[in-house]
């Protein structure tokens, strides 16, 4: 499994956290909790991403895999962030918005 320094994982986490806080839930909805109310990305590695999701029955952490696989360079992580918020939308029958 790759680790990420913690500038990497803080940046992101940061980004994810303030800009994206729609995409987390869509994340946790999707692969986690159909009933989340909330969902803050806590960590990430090579493997997958890291989410608390705030549920009726509390706030569990769980991990959710990258659709492409493991990967290992930074530039890498946007992109599997991206097609997990696709796969996200596709299994909520939601329309995903365009990609800068």
């Amino acid at each position: 499994m790759t680790r990420f320094s913690s500038d990497i994982v803080d940046a992101v986490l940061r980004h994810m956290n303030g800009d994206h806080t729609d995409d987390n839930l869509l994340i946790a909805r999707a692969f986690v909790a159909p009933d989340a109310t909330a969902s803050t990305m806590v960590d990430f590695d090579g493997d997958g991403g890291v989410w608390e999701v705030t549920t009726a029955g509390g706030t569990p952490r769980a991990s959710v895999a990258w659709p492409n696989g493991p990967i290992t360079e930074r530039a890498e992580v946007r992109r599997e962030i991206v097609a997990l918020y696709d796969e996200a939308c596709a299994v909520l029958g939601v329309e995903p918005r365009p990609h800068a």
